[in-house]
C-alpha cells in the first residue's frame, strides 16, 4: 500500500516580519502598563487599526495644540493658580508643585505674587500664618553650599523690594518659564513625536503585511 505524500507549496508568512514586528510591539508596551490590556486586544484582534489610531490621535493632538496654544497657555495658567490655592491640602499636589517651581526655576503662575492666592501665604495684616507674605522653599533660589534645604527660606520674601526679591527667590513665572523651556527644546521635542510616528508608521506597514500573509497562506488551505 503506498503512501501518498502532499507538499505544501504555497504563500508563507513571512518568519522575519513576524518576530520582528512581535518585538516592535513589546517596545510600546513597554510604554505603561496601562496599554498592556488594550495592547493585547489590538493583536488579537484590529492591531493596524489600533496603531493607526493612535498615529490619527497624535497627529490631531499635534496640530490642535499648536492651534490652540493660547487656549492651553490659558489652562495651564488656570491649573496652576487652583493648585496654588490647594497647596497644602494635598502632599501630592505639594511635592508637584515644588517639582515644577524648582524645574523650571520659577514662582507662582506669573510671579511670587501669585501665592497670595494661598491662605498661608497671602500677604495682608490678617493673615496669622508664619508664611504670611513669603513663598515656599521651591521659590528660593538654592545655594549650592547648603547640603539641607531650608525650608523656611521663602519666610516674609515678599515684604521685601522687587530689586531685593531677586537674590532669595524665582521671580519668573512658571508658564512663561514653561514656554521659554518648550520653545527651547522644540526640536528636541519634536524629534521625538516625529520619532515615534515613524515607528508606528513602520509598525502599522509590517502589521499589514503579516496580515496579508497569514490571509494567502488561509485562501491556500
Amino acid at each position: 500500500m503506498s503512501r501518498k505524500h502532499h507538499h505544501f507549496k504555497g504563500a508563507e508568512v513571512s518568519c522575519c516580519v513576524k518576530y520582528f514586528l512581535f518585538g516592535f510591539n513589546i517596545l510600546f508596551w513597554l510604554l505603561g502598563a496601562a496599554f498592556l490590556g488594550i495592547g493585547l486586544w489590538a493583536w488579537a484582534e484590529k492591531f493596524s487599526v489600533f496603531l493607526g489610531l493612535i498615529f490619527f490621535l497624535e497627529l490631531t493632538a499635534g496640530i490642535l495644540a499648536f492651534v490652540f496654544k493660547d487656549w492651553i497657555k490659558d489652562q495651564l495658567n488656570f491649573f496652576i493658580n487652583n493648585n496654588i490655592k490647594a497647596y497644602r491640602d494635598d502632599i501630592d499636589l505639594q511635592n508637584l508643585i515644588d517639582f515644577a517651581q524648582e524645574y523650571w526655576s520659577c514662582c507662582g503662575a506669573h510671579g511670587p505674587d501669585d501665592w497670595n492666592l494661598n491662605i498661608y501665604f497671602n500677604c495682608t495684616d490678617l493673615n496669622p500664618s508664619r508664611e504670611s507674605c513669603g513663598v515656599p522653599f521651591s521659590c528660593c533660589v538654592k545655594d549650592p553650599a547648603e547640603d539641607v534645604i531650608n525650608t523656611q527660606c521663602g519666610y516674609d520674601v515678599r515684604r521685601k523690594r522687587e530689586l531685593d526679591r531677586q537674590q532669595d527667590i524665582y521671580t519668573k513665572g512658571c508658564v512663561g518659564q514653561f514656554e521659554k523651556w518648550l520653545q527651547d527644546n522644540l526640536k528636541f521635542v519634536a524629534g521625538i513625536f516625529v520619532g515615534i510616528a515613524l515607528l508606528q508608521i513602520f509598525g502599522i506597514c509590517l502589521a499589514q503585511n503579516l496580515l496579508s500573509d497569514v490571509k494567502a497562506v488561509k485562501a491556500n488551505w
